[in-house]
């Protein structure tokens, strides 16, 4: 039984210590496992000399690369506590992150260090990678070089804490789902139990294109790929045309991804021949197009396995693979599979109860996998039972799979990224030229989802284009790009409920009759 996650690291390298564990296709750069679990020991030597005790966070702002998943494992091997980051947020909103969970260290990367700088960090060490370091900043060559001379011993207890994720919720701020090792390991477990065909085998090459601030990317793509040894392929960003080669070019054999690059990939030549090798493909964070799907099995001759999970659950609660499907053909559309081996899955209606069969309801869950509520109190976790309401609405189908149908929170789905419209309003609201806003998710080809913002100016009889102009640079400024609307929308007034609330319903309606 895994009590630590970085135990997989060491395993591994015990097992297979010349093989290869990581590779970054942009830099040619490769690590063996040998190595790689040494880089880790060392960061968790360098942390421990450092004083930073366990249980304290190190924030890891940092895009995909050997670095990022050597600075992973060395946190939880020193027993302390991972805080991903996209690398892309701004200032604020890296600020308020780090203002909840106080990490001791923050590692910014070339492409995140301005905004770390600019961000409000209070006493936290900033360690610089791949940048020139300022005054009182360390470089993160550091962390392998100032090693102490002392054994780091992970904590024994599975239930110690090993990931704070940030995602929105029911307030608009940032919330940090609380992930034990007990629940990360819980999910790898389950996915090796699924088969015909594994998930992954030692044998696969696994493209590590989904971000690792996103626990899609972090635990079934890194930490598959250590706890059976198969080598990851880590690309820091997405270039549709660069990743046809990075496939054929490193004999890649399993791709999980977002159904954003499935769309990106159906439009492009020759990808029957660079899929020659591809045994596997999953897509999950957002929900897969079926005549997307249909299209992408036309052109690269492979079916697209999908799945569904959330940041809460480690992430994976259903999967395609194992449905019964004969080899080669295309799951259900609309299907996202049955429960892993150890996830149980129940609708409720409203009241709480068992719903009826083939109507849509909330969809529970409950397993090892769960995260042990937010941070920092645990708060709105698992129930006394173990059953979490996900705020998802699905149906079962006559086969037994799971069908996605509805969200019953506001949240947008933006390319896998939950996008609370809250946090959005907050941020352009003061925009000069505002009287009010209002934000939605309309549906998306290429991102799943969309954001849309309603505004109210000042003087509904001025020229409405300075101020979309002000809220798209506001927004820019303020926010992720991937939280920036995509369109801004100008109205005299918002319609409201008779209780007073914003009718969103409406909104979106007027979002469709504007886009058609």
């Amino acid at each position: 039984m895994t009590v630590n996650v970085s135990d997989d690291l060491r395993e591994t390298a015990r097992r297979d210590p010349e093989g290869i564990a990581l590779i970054e296709p942009r830099s040619d750069r490769r690590v063996t496992w040998a190595e790689f679990d040494e880089w880790a020991d060392r960061v968790a030597q360098t942390l421990l000399g450092r004083n930073v005790l366990a249980g304290q966070r190190v924030a890891l702002v940092m895009s995909n690369g050997i670095d990022l998943a050597v600075a992973y494992y060395g946190v939880l091997r020193g027993g302390l506590v991972a805080v991903p980051i996209n690398p892309r947020a701004t200032p604020r909103e890296i600020s308020r992150m780090v203002e909840a969970c106080s990490p001791k260290i923050v590692v910014g990367d070339a492409q995140s260090i301005t905004q770390v700088r600019q961000a409000e960090t209070g006493d936290s060490l900033i360690v610089v990678h791949r940048a020139a370091p300022e005054a009182g900043e360390l470089r993160f060559g550091a962390l392998l070089e100032q090693a102490v001379e002392l054994e780091p011993i992970a904590p024994r207890d599975p239930e110690s804490l090993a990931v704070v994720l940030f995602t929105s919720g029911a307030t608009g701020l940032p919330r940090g789902v609380m992930l034990t090792h007990r629940a990360l390991a819980a999910d790898l477990d389950q996915l090796l139990r699924v088969d015909s065909p594994p998930v992954i085998t030692p044998d696969d090459v696994v493209l590590g294109l989904l971000p690792m601030f996103h626990i899609y990317g972090l635990n079934c793509v890194l930490s598959l790929s250590v706890r059976v040894g198969a080598t990851a392929v880590l690309v820091e960003e997405f270039h549709p045309g660069a990743l046809l080669g990075d496939i054929v070019d490193h004999g890649v054999t399993n791709l999980p991804v977002a159904p954003q690059v499935i769309q990106a990939l159906v439009g492009l030549e020759g990808l029957t021949e660079a899929f020659a090798g591809v045994r596997l493909v999953v897509s999950g964070a957002s929900a897969l197009d079926p005549e997307l799907a249909e299209a992408f099995h036309a052109l690269a001759g492979q079916p697209v396995e999908q799945g569904y999970g959330l940041t809460e659950t480690s992430p994976v609660l259903t999967m395609t693979i194992g449905d019964g499907r004969e080899p080669g053909q295309l799951p259900p559309g609309g299907s996202v599979g049955r429960p892993l081996p150890g996830v149980e899955i129940a609708l409720r209606d409203f009241l709480g109860q068992p719903a009826a069969p083939g109507d849509p309801a909330q969809i529970y869950a409950r397993g090892a996998n769960l995260f042990s509520g937010y941070w920092p109190d645990g708060s709105d976790g698992p129930d006394a039972e173990g059953w979490w309401a996900t705020g998802d609405i699905g149906l079962l189908d006559d086969a037994g799979n799971l069908v996605l149908v509805d969200r019953l929170k506001e949240t947008i789905n933006v390319s896998g990224f939950n996008v609370y419209p809250s946090e959005i309003e907050e941020a352009i609201v003061d925009t000069p030229g505002v009287e009010a806003v209002a934000v939605i998710g309309v549906p998306d080809e290429r991102t799943g989802e969309a954001v849309v913002a309603f505004v109210v100016p000042d003087d509904p009889e001025g020229d409405s284009a300075p101020v979309e102009d002000a809220v798209r640079t506001i927004a820019a400024e303020r926010l992720a790009r991937f939280k920036v609307p995509s369109r801004v929308i100008v109205v005299a007034a918002l319609p409201h409920s008779p209780t007073g609330k914003v009718a969103k319903g409406r909104l979106r309606a007027l979002a469709r009759s504007e886009s058609a």
